[in-house]
Parts: C-alpha cells; structure tokens; sequence
C-alpha cells in the first residue's frame, strides 16, 4: 500500500483539475481556482511522498503527466476561453463561442510540454521552459484579476498571450525548479523567497499577484540562467 500513496495525491490531483473544469466552464472561476490550488498542493506532494517514501516509479511519472494534462493544461485553456467568451467576439448565449476556441492551443502546448518533460534527462534540479503549474498560476491570476482590472479581459490581451505562454513552456530557456526536495537551507531559501514576495504583492494587488509573481520568476530565471543550472 505504501508504494500506492503517491499515486493516490496524483490521481487527487487529477479529481480536482476535472472539478475545476467544470466550475469554470459554469462560469465559478473562484471555486474552480480553489480546485486549482488543491490540484496544485497535490502535485506538488506527490513526487516529495514518493521520494521520502522511496517508492518513485515510471507509473508514477506516467500518471503525474496524465493528471497535469488535465488540471495544468486543460484547466487554464478553459480559463482562456472563459475570458475570451465574455467579449464583444462572442454573441450572448453562444456555446461554443468559436472566437474563443484558440484559448485551446494553450492546451496542446502543455500537453507537448509534459510529454517533452518525460523523456528530458537534463530537468532534474530546474526547469526548462515554463512549467504547467507555473502557467496555470499566471492565467488563474488574470482571470481572477477580470473581476476587478477588466482590462485583463481584453481580447487582444489574451490572443497574444496564448501564443507568448505556449512559446515560454515548450522553449529552452533554464527556470528555477521550486520544488523542496530536502528541508534544507540551501533548498528552502528560493522557495520561501518567492512566496514571501508573493504575499506581499497580494497585501497590494490581490488576486493579481499569482500573475506578478510568475512574471518576476520568469525574469529572475531570465536574467541568471547559469545560476538556475548551478
């Protein structure tokens, strides 16, 4: 049973992602960024359960894959469209809005993405290309942000954002991996930097700051790619 305790949080992982699906396609972005946040938790105790376990597998990896299609690359395509729909391209009660469709090829990306990410050997200790998880923050914090900025809904805002965040997840480019993989100082420092920072941008800007501070890696990555190899 031991072994199956990982994969139990992966398969959670996968619920809540098919839970936040359908809350945002009802149109409830708040409960299905709760199950995007549940999603996220579970992604990330899976692979440090298994380690502390001892009990990594290749079923494990498989099925990581699986449930991050889903909830981190499914999941933010569908925050997209949502947003897309709400514009003056989509006429009131159209379903399924056709100018919205490309929030979509989001999800292809991430979906190649993932499957680029299991046969890489290099992504051990840092990232190459934007994760999904990291993507799935950075829309999740536009779309939340609508509610409020309702410039973050303005359609030629999102058209070139899909194709800026698919080019950030299948490129080349080191990023920090953030993943604790030992409760160390050394392993514990730039996770807990990030999100110090990130409370404070929320004390200010609120939902926003799952977006600013997505931003902000993507640039410290930018700026030191030998420091995120080393």
């Amino acid at each position: 049973m031991r072994r199956h305790i990982p994969n139990l949080f992966t398969l959670s992982n996968l619920f809540l992602g098919c839970c936040a699906l359908l809350f945002v396609l009802d149109g409830q972005v708040q409960a299905a960024a709760w199950c995007t946040l549940g999603s996220f938790i579970c992604d990330y105790l899976d692979g440090m359960l298994a380690r502390a376990l001892g009990v990594s597998s290749p079923l494990g990896k498989e099925l990581d894959s699986l449930a991050d299609v889903v909830s981190f690359g499914v999941v933010p395509g569908a925050m997209l469209y949502h947003l897309l729909s709400q514009s003056a391209y989509c006429s009131a009660g159209q379903s399924p809005c056709l100018a919205a469709l490309p929030a979509f090829v989001l999800s292809m990306f991430a979906a190649y993405r993932l499957g680029k990410f299991n046969l890489d050997t290099r992504q051990t200790t840092y990232f190459l290309g934007l994760s999904t998880p990291a993507c799935t923050i950075f829309v999740m914090g536009i779309t939340l942000g609508s509610e409020t900025f309702v410039w973050l809904k303005t359609p030629w805002l999102i058209y070139a954002l899909i194709p800026l965040l698919s080019a950030l997840m299948v490129g080349e480019i080191p990023m920090y991996g953030l993943k604790i993989k030992k409760f160390d100082l050394s392993n514990l420092s730039l996770p807990l930097g990030f999100m110090t920072l990130f409370f404070l941008l929320w004390a200010w800007f609120g939902p926003v700051a799952l977006s600013a501070i997505i931003v902000l890696y993507i640039l410290s990555s930018l700026i030191s790619p030998q420091r995120v190899k080393a």
